[in-house]
């Protein structure tokens, strides 16, 4: 059972900080001003007027900003520094405690999960970009993207292969303005706040939100896929209808090195198809006719993709015959590869 100082601790730490949409919103307006009667409050905010003085009390009784009752009431702003001085320490000897008592729970726990807290999601994502291996798949707005960098700038760092969409386009920092080489391998930006923000780490692990979702003061929610099949899903959406629809911002001109690991069959026929030489695969997937899983191995033989990019295949010469292998939920080809390793002979 957790100990009363514990509950007790954690019970100040979300009264200090639970804002409702109304106090944050005069919160940041207030920082914004420095100044503010509560007319002007409402006058910039979506705040009733018969709602802003409880809140603006609300947030002088949590010591973010002062009132002066004068005629009308001024709201002042309180330095941030002051405001939140020594949370710092308690927060960090409240983490510690919680932290004695979690236990990890099983990654493959659930296939899917609604997730409906932001702190969630981009912890979520997060935790794609960090555990990814050697592919990542990513849909990101500008904040987003200056949020991950240092996390993207070490997994270019570790040779993953980063296909990066930045979204909207209006927003996003040009090529001659940010170091987009440093953080991914390839970088598209396509216009619209309409496009899903996407993280997709060795095709198996998603996360899928609107940009609605990650808005501190929308209503929010994303998916966690944490099986191959569901991640595909995600993967497969923005293959064929967000990447398609973007305009090239960075290109990678040098082409991959080898070997390499792929999660996509049509990332990995595009990369062949693109560099010279032979090469040989070592392929994991299953049957697509029993289901049963299946690994074969031999030089590549032969490679196919449609003109879009959209479908490909590849096929493997080994010591049993050619064998046809296609992607996620193949259906022509004898196997469906989830993972690749490609090597130049």
């Amino acid at each position: 059972m957790v100990s009363d100082d514990l509950a007790g601790a954690l019970g100040r730490v979300n009264e200090r900080f639970d804002l409702n949409e109304y106090e944050t919103d005069a919160y940041l307006v207030v920082l914004e001003h420095g100044q503010l009667t509560a007319s002007e409050i409402a006058d910039r905010t979506d705040i009733p007027q018969p709602r802003v003085y409880d809140t603006v009390r609300s947030l002088a009784d949590r010591g973010l900003v002062e009132l002066r009752e004068s005629r009308p009431i001024e709201v002042v702003a309180v330095d941030p520094a002051a405001a939140f001085e020594g949370i710092h320490d308690s927060l960090d000897a409240l983490v510690d405690d919680l932290q004695a008592h979690y236990t990890a729970p099983a990654r493959d726990a659930a296939a899917a999960s609604l997730v409906k807290s932001r702190s969630t999601i981009l912890r979520h994502i997060e935790s794609v970009i960090a555990e990814a291996e050697y592919e990542l798949v990513l849909s990101l707005t500008p904040d987003l993207l200056a949020r991950f960098e240092d996390s993207l700038a070490g997994r270019q760092r570790a040779n993953v292969a980063t296909e990066l969409l930045v979204t909207p386009a209006a927003d996003a920092p040009t090529l001659a303005e940010y170091d987009y080489a440093s953080i991914a391998t390839t970088v598209r930006a396509r216009a619209g706040v309409t496009t899903p923000v996407i993280a997709v780490g060795d095709g198996e692990h998603a996360v899928y939100a609107t940009q609605e979702a990650l808005a501190w003061n929308r209503d929010r929610y994303g998916v966690v896929f944490d099986r191959s099949e569901l991640g595909f899903l995600v993967s497969g959406f923005f293959n064929t209808l967000l990447w398609t629809t973007a305009d090239p911002v960075l290109d990678d001109d040098d082409g991959p090195d080898f070997p390499r690991r792929y999660a996509s069959v049509r990332r990995c026929v595009a990369d062949l198809d693109d560099s010279d030489g032979s090469f040989t695969v070592a392929v994991e997937g299953r049957d697509t006719t029993t289901g049963e899983p299946r690994s074969v191995a031999g030089a590549v033989s032969a490679i196919a993709r449609d003109e879009t990019g959209l479908t490909a295949a590849l096929t493997v010469a080994t010591d049993d015959g050619e064998v046809t292998v296609g992607g996620r939920v193949a259906a022509f080809e004898r196997i469906e590869a989830h993972e690749l390793l490609v090597e130049r002979v």
